[in-house]
């Protein structure tokens, strides 16, 4: 049960989960970096259609997101050619992987993960899946070998978690996993919601006001910027904590321009983000609608992705099942 060594191009793993449309902190936080890293690294990115069951959901819409995420990835530049792009439900090793992991995780180490806690908290019947989800996240991640995990802050517990059982798994069964680790977001990765600034831009309330989703319309978003919510006084400046909706707007800017801009008025900073983002989001969405009238080309690439990734997933599960006491033929 060997590893094979780390080479000069790091293995990156990212995914998206359908479970709504892909929007501006989706934009900024994982897919400029990928699209900017696919020469630096090599490069696995995974639709993670099997997370979104955890929650109540419509089958039509889990199978509609993510072929739509799929064509805006491409749109955005993901190119097929450098990176695996493939649907997480066509690897079967995953799930495989997953059950030989719970039985090196303890019930506790779930239990804590804090997106349990807070779903738990809100929904009067939790399924179990949402408790076990993040160990198959960690198999996720380990069934590719992977050294590194660009994430934001909310999912760096997940990251931990990977690495614990990895590094549990090794010191019981011998060395069988890769331990990766986590590569911390860029700037402006953190998008904010415009209509309130003190919490993450999410898919799920993209029909929002606040949310600003990669196929919005151009007039749609200039609207949803000059409705953001700003704060108090008249200076335009970064404080996160005294002026949040400012902030977030600089750090939008930011991100679409590489500029820190100059403004002086709330007025000129909303105009000026609008602007930008339009500018950002009018390529990809033409490419969208191209793809978007060839399905068949995105689900080619989808199959292409899974035909790749399989021989060092089918590997992995091998190795970390004779690990674990299974007899191999």
């Amino acid at each position: 049960m060997t590893i094979a060594p780390s080479r000069v191009r790091a293995r990156r793993l990212s995914g998206c989960k359908p479970t709504g449309h892909l929007q501006l902190g989706n934009l900024f936080g994982m897919i400029m970096p990928l699209v900017a890293g696919q020469d630096g690294s090599e490069t696995i990115t995974m639709l993670a259609d099997l997370h979104a069951l955890t929650v109540e959901h419509d089958p039509a819409a889990v199978r509609a997101l993510t072929l739509e995420q799929a064509a805006v990835l491409l749109a955005a530049g993901v190119d097929p050619e450098r990176c695996a792009l493939y649907v997480q439900s066509h690897l079967p090793e995953h799930t495989q992987l997953h059950y030989l992991l719970e039985c090196a995780t303890g019930y506790g180490e779930a239990q804590r993960m804090v997106a349990f806690k807070e779903k738990a908290a809100r929904a009067e019947q939790v399924r179990l899946s949402l408790l076990t989800y993040p160990v198959l996240m960690a198999a996720d991640i380990l069934l590719h070998d992977t050294e590194q995990v660009p994430v934001g802050d909310d999912q760096m517990q997940h990251v931990e978690l990977a690495r614990a059982v990895a590094n549990r798994f090794n010191s019981r069964y011998g060395q069988t996993f890769t331990v990766p680790v986590a590569v911390p977001a860029p700037v402006a990765a953190r998008v904010m919601d415009l209509a309130d600034p003190t919490a993450k831009m999410g898919k799920t309330n993209v029909v929002g006001t606040g949310v600003i989703s990669i196929l919005d319309t151009p007039d749609v978003v200039r609207r949803k910027v000059m409705r953001a919510v700003t704060d108090s006084g008249d200076t335009v400046r970064r404080d996160r904590v005294n002026q949040p909706g400012v902030t977030n707007l600089l750090e939008i800017y930011q991100a679409c321009t590489g500029s820190a801009g100059d403004f002086g008025s709330y007025g000129a900073l909303k105009r000026e983000t609008a602007e930008a983002v339009v500018a950002v989001l009018t390529p990809i969405q033409e490419r969208y609608e191209a793809l978007r009238r060839r399905p068949e080309a995105v689900e080619a690439v989808l199959r292409e992705g899974a035909r790749r990734v399989r021989p060092r997933a089918a590997a992995t599960l091998r190795r970390a099942g004779e690990a674990i006491g299974l007899v191999s033929f």
